[in-house]
């Protein structure tokens, strides 16, 4: 089979006016970025989304492994898969970030005959969203420290500044770092540290924001830093916001591409799920189910992470919440979390492990992590369909002891699927059980019921969400962790949902143990707050939010040649 990026460059993509006439959108609601990607105008946007009529469906995964589970792969081919049954679908999926492309991944626009177009566009630079939230993140740094400069009149304590700076890099010799040194021409010295900027508050801000007002008014609630006299100091007191708002404008509007198969798919903004919320914008969920029948998200990571926020954090500031939702799973990613294989905690096992038939070690990895996930999701009311990713090396046996342990743990249907290799055909079967149970959630299913109850003070829905979620025995906030939500809780913002920033690759805290863990407590060392995004962040374990690059970046094995076509890159 050809790789990703010989996929992609034999195909031949629609113009993006025809793309956009699918949702009903004319030439004039697009901003165009060339031939095959444009935003959709706020005109548009603000005259167009009165009316939602689509379904939300809610892709998520198992704990992901070395192999990738392709997560986006499914939600890229269940929309193709819709599209071929005569549905009017649309997918809306998350941004790649420079940092993930260079370092592990090599890219993040799907794969196979389910992919998005054009990916090399969208892998690297796109429409510039990431360096907007960039510049506008660091704008309000440069601002604070000039503030500090010029006389600090706000009274800042220099030792409590929240405030990171960020780069859409993998870069971890800036998780801590000295800044203002060479005399007082150069600023006041202090520690300052760097977030990526998939990590930072503005980013999910942009996400969770539904209109220029909501946006403006996010970014004025950010608080940067405490005064002496312990009080919050915000954007808006440093006068920051507003110019911060003006960077992120075009930033703000969906990003419209393709599928392979020339269906329309939304493209914005990217929190990682590990140390964000996971999960693209509202704004163009909101569009999207405004003009189709269907709806395909995606929420990143396994299902504890990004699909939990999904729910708690997204759906909460959305008033939306999904019809149905598919959980994604391979055999292999069974066969590591199940024993058969070596790799725990992120490490790559051999060719020969992956692909050698462990009936036993899937069966144990599915009625462990698998069962866990299902029944997470199920206890929210929304009927689950576990997809399996076929992978050519699985055998009958191996599928069969998933979907045997996946029944029992109450998915309503499980599917095999094959849209990496036949595109919207191979998901045409997964489409269809989709259709039927949003049918059946319309019909007389129950209401969503959050795990986490709107409005829990953020100590509860940390024990709730690590005990009920993860399968902790208990929770242990370190000192500093417990005297900083006092501290939010003094201020007012003791109730906010929370975000755990937590390792990917495991339910605990630990990214070497793999399965489903019981009998651990989940150890939650920092815990900082979002008031602008609205959400208190549980920094668990030793997560970092600056990611490191592997011992062998993908960075590594790129190149391009004399006509400037890429080489080594995107699979």
């Amino acid at each position: 089979m050809d790789s990703d990026l010989e996929i992609a460059r034999a195909a031949e993509p629609m113009k993006i006016e025809e793309v956009a006439k699918q949702l009903g959108l004319a030439s004039s609601d697009l901003i165009l970025h060339g031939p095959h990607i444009a935003k959709v105008s706020w005109d548009a946007l603000s005259s167009g989304m009165t009316n939602k009529k689509g379904k939300l469906i809610l892709v998520t995964s198992v704990n992901p492994t070395p192999y990738g589970e392709g997560k986006t792969v499914t939600t890229i081919g269940l929309n193709q898969g819709l599209n071929h049954r005569g549905h009017n679908a649309c997918c809306v999926i998350r941004e790649p970030s420079l940092g993930p492309v260079f370092g592990i991944k090599g890219g993040a626009a799907g794969g196979g005959f389910s992919q998005v177009l054009p990916m090399e566009q969208i892998n690297l630079h796109f429409t510039g969203d990431l360096h907007a939230i960039t510049s506008a993140h660091n704008l309000c740094s440069a601002i604070l420290d000039n503030h500090l400069h010029r006389g600090n009149e706000l009274d800042i304590d220099t030792n409590r500044i929240f405030w990171p700076r960020v780069i859409d890099m993998n870069d971890r010799t800036l998780r801590e770092v000295s800044i203002g040194l060479g005399g007082p021409a150069t600023g006041v010295t202090r520690s300052e540290r760097f977030d990526i900027t998939a990590a930072s508050e503005v980013m999910a801000i942009l996400s969770l924001s539904k209109s220029y007002a909501d946006l403006r008014e996010r970014l004025g609630r950010i608080i940067v830093a405490e005064s002496n006299s312990g009080s919050p100091v915000t954007a808006e007191d440093l006068g920051a916001a507003g110019s911060m708002a003006l960077l992120l404008r075009e930033a703000m509007l969906p990003n419209l591409v393709q599928t392979l198969e020339g269906n329309p798919a939304f493209v914005h903004c990217g929190p990682f799920a590990n140390i964000a919320h996971g999960n693209s914008s509202i704004i163009a969920d909101e569009l999207a189910l405004s003009r189709s029948d269907y709806v395909v998200t995606e929420a990143g990571f396994g299902a504890e992470m990004g699909a939990e926020k999904a729910l708690h954090i997204k759906s909460l500031a959305s008033g939306i919440s999904p019809s149905c939702i598919v959980l994604n799973v391979t055999v292999r990613s069974m066969k590591l979390h199940g024993g058969g294989v070596a790799g725990g905690g992120g490490s790559r096992p051999t060719k020969e492990e992956i692909e050698t038939e462990n009936v036993e070690a899937v069966r144990s990895g599915a009625a462990s992590n698998l069962r866990r996930h299902v029944k997470n999701l199920a206890t929210t009311s929304i009927p689950v369909v576990v997809s399996i990713n076929r992978f050519h090396t699985d055998t009958d046996a191996e599928i069969e002891a998933i979907r045997s342990e996946a029944t029992k743990a109450g998915a309503i249907d499980i599917v095999v699927f094959d849209g990496f290799s036949k595109g919207g055909a191979g998901a045409a079967d997964l489409a269809d059980s989709v259709v039927s149970a949003c049918k059946s959630h319309e019909e007389g299913g129950s209401p969503f019921t959050p795990i986490v109850d709107p409005g829990m003070p953020s100590k509860e829905a940390i024990l709730r969400i690590g005990t009920n979620v993860y399968g902790a025995d208990n929770v242990d906030l370190s000192p500093s962790a417990a005297s900083s939500i006092e501290k939010f809780e003094k201020w007012g913002f003791g109730s906010l949902p929370v975000c755990m920033a937590k390792t990917q690759y495991s339910f605990s805290h630990d990214k070497k143990v793999l399965g489903a863990p019981v009998g651990f407590t989940l150890q939650v060392r920092e815990a900082r707050l979002n008031a602008g995004a609205g959400f208190i962040v549980a920094v668990c374990g030793s997560m970092m939010t600056m990611p490191g690059l592997p011992s062998r970046p993908a960075a590594m094995d790129m190149d391009m040649d004399e006509d400037g076509r890429l080489k080594g890159v995107f699979g």
